[in-house]
C-alpha cells in the first residue's frame, strides 16, 4: 500500500484503526471514489530523493488520480484566455470545464484529511466543503454586486440535484436492475425532505410577504422583505447545525453509506493515499484556483449570454449546476447502476439540503455583512419551481422503493423547467420592476428603469421612491 511509505506518513500513525475510518464514511465520500482510479507508484518509488519522490506522488494522486484529469489542461487555458483578453464565452466555457474536475478533487482531498482526523471531523469538513465550488461563486458574484446570479446559480444547485441528478439515477437504476426489487432507507430522504420544506418555508414568506403588503410603500415593503429574510436565514442556520449533530453525533448510523464485502470501490480506499499536510496544502492550492476561476465565470457570464443568445438565468440556473457537479453526479448515477440507491439518495437529497439550508442562508449573512440587500425572495417563477421540485421528489420518495418511471418523471419535470427559463428573457432589470410595478405610476415605471441603467440596487430603488 502506498500509505506505508514513510513520506506519506507525515503526522505520523493514522488516528482511529481502518475499521473506525471505513465507519465514518458518507454517501458523498462513496460517490467521489467511484470517478477515481488506482495510481501505480512503481516508477515514482525508484526516484532516490524523498522529496522529489514524495512531490511526484502527490502530483500523481491528486492531478492524474482521478477520471476526470483530461479536463485539467482546461484552467491554464482559461487562465492564458483572460490574460490576452479572449472573448469572453471562451473565457466562460473554459472555466467552467475547469471547475469541474476541481469540484471532484475537493471531494478526495477532505476525505484524506478525515482520515487523519476521524470520521467527525471529516464529516464536518465535508459538510463545510462539500459545496464549496457553488459558495465560492456565489460571494464572488455578491462581490460585484449580481444578487440574481446568485440566486439562479443556488436554486438552480437545488433543482440539478433533486431532479436531475436523482431523476437520472432512478430511471438509470430503474433499467439497469429492471428484474431486480430497488429499495432504500426513507429515514433519510424523510429528514432531508422535512429540511427542505423549512428552507421552502422561509423562502416563501418574503415572497407571500411582498405581494400581501400595502404597495404604497416601496421603501418599507423593501425593508420588511429584507429584515424577514435575514431572521429566516437565522433560523436556516440553526436548523442546519442541528442537523449535523442529527447526522454527526446523535443518529450517525442513519447516514452511513452501506457497504459491501466485495466492492472495489470502496475496499480501494480504506487508507489514504497522501500525507495530511499535503491534503491540507492541496485543499488550500485548489480552493484558490477554484476562486480565481469562480471570478472569471462571474465576469463573463453576461458575455457569455449575450453570445450565445441564451439568457442569464438558463445558464446560471441549467449550465452552471450541471457542468460545476458533474463528477458527484456522475458518481451518483454509477452507485444507482450497481443497485445502491441509499449512496445515491444521499448524494442528491444530501447536496440539495446543503445549499438550501447552508449556503443560501450563508450568502444573506455575507451579504448582510458586505452591506448589500439580498434577500430570500426569489421571484414567483423560481420559487414555483422550487416548490413543485421539492414537493414532487418528496412524494417521490415516501414508499421507500423506485423504479425507473420514478426518475423518468423527475427528469420530464427538470425538463419542464428548463424550457421555462429557456425561453424566458427576462433582466434583472424585469424582476426589479415587480417591487415598483403595483404602484400603477408610470413616472414610477420609468424612475425604477432608469436607476435600474445606473446600476441601482433594489434597496436604493426602494429608497428613492420613498417619497410618494
Amino acid at each position: 500500500m502506498a500509505s506505508q511509505e514513510p513520506w506519506q506518513m507525515e503526522n505520523g500513525n493514522l488516528k482511529g484503526s481502518s475499521k473506525e475510518i471505513k465507519h465514518g464514511r458518507t454517501a458523498h465520500n462513496m460517490s467521489s471514489s467511484s470517478l477515481r482510479k488506482k495510481s501505480d507508484l512503481s516508477l515514482v518509488n525508484k526516484v532516490p530523493c524523498g522529496l522529489v519522490r514524495q512531490l511526484l506522488a502527490n502530483l500523481q494522486e491528486v492531478i492524474l488520480g482521478t477520471k476526470l484529469s483530461v479536463l485539467f489542461p482546461a484552467i491554464p487555458l482559461a487562465i492564458v484566455a483572460q490574460y490576452y483578453g479572449f472573448a469572453g464565452p471562451w473565457i466562460f466555457g473554459l472555466s467552467l470545464l475547469g471547475l469541474t474536475p476541481l469540484a471532484e478533487r475537493l471531494g478526495f482531498l477532505t476525505e484524506q484529511i478525515a482520515y487523519y482526523t476521524g470520521p467527525t471531523v471529516g464529516g464536518l469538513l465535508n459538510a463545510t466543503c462539500g459545496n464549496a465550488t457553488e459558495l465560492i461563486i456565489a460571494i464572488f458574484a455578491l462581490s460585484k454586486n449580481k444578487i440574481l446570479v446568485v440566486k439562479y446559480s443556488l436554486l438552480g444547485s437545488v433543482l440539478s440535484n433533486l431532479l436531475l441528478v436523482l431523476g437520472t439515477s432512478l430511471f438509470c437504476g430503474g433499467i439497469y436492475n429492471l428484474r431486480k426489487e430497488q429499495k432504500y432507507d426513507r429515514k433519510q430522504s424523510d429528514i432531508n425532505s422535512l429540511l427542505l420544506l423549512l428552507g421552502l418555508l422561509c423562502h416563501m414568506l418574503p415572497l407571500m410577504f411582498r405581494y400581501a403588503a400595502n404597495p404604497s410603500g416601496a421603501a418599507l415593503i423593501a425593508d420588511s422583505t429584507l429584515s424577514l429574510s435575514r431572521a429566516g436565514s437565522i433560523v436556516m442556520l440553526v436548523a442546519y447545525l442541528a442537523y449535523l449533530v442529527f447526522q454527526l453525533w446523535t443518529h450517525r448510523q442513519l447516514f452511513e453509506a452501506p457497504e459491501d464485502g466485495d466492492d472495489d470501490t470502496v475496499s480501494s480506499d480504506e487508507e489514504p493515499v497522501i500525507g495530511f499536510w499535503s491534503s491540507v496544502v492541496w485543499l488550500i492550492l485548489m480552493t484558490a484556483i477554484i476562486a480565481l476561476l469562480s471570478e472569471f465565470v462571474v465576469g463573463t457570464i453576461e458575455v457569455a449570454s449575450e453570445s450565445w443568445g441564451i439568457s442569464v438565468s438558463f445558464i446560471s440556473i441549467i449550465l452552471l449546476p450541471i457542468v460545476g457537479n458533474a463528477a458527484e453526479h456522475a458518481g451518483a448515477v454509477i452507485f444507482a447502476f450497481k443497485n445502491k440507491l441509499d449512496i445515491s439518495l444521499g448524494v442528491a437529497l444530501g447536496s440539495a439540503t446543503q445549499i438550501a439550508m447552508f449556503v443560501v442562508p450563508l450568502c444573506v449573512l455575507v451579504a448582510w455583512i458586505m452591506g448589500i440587500r439580498m434577500d430570500l425572495d426569489f421571484s414567483l417563477l423560481e420559487t414555483s419551481s422550487l416548490a413543485l421540485a421539492i414537493i414532487v421528489t418528496a412524494f417521490t420518495l415516501q414508499d421507500g422503493s423506485s423504479h425507473y418511471m420514478k426518475g423518468l418523471v423527475l427528469l420530464l419535470c427538470y425538463v419542464v423547467i428548463g424550457a421555462c427559463f429557456f425561453v424566458s428573457k427576462t433582466t434583472p432589470g424585469d424582476h426589479l420592476l415587480e417591487y415598483v410595478a403595483p404602484l400603477g405610476d408610470m413616472s414610477t415605471f420609468w424612475l425604477a428603469w432608469i436607476l435600474y441603467r445606473h446600476n441601482c440596487v433594489l434597496d436604493q430603488i426602494g429608497q428613492k421612491l420613498s417619497f410618494d
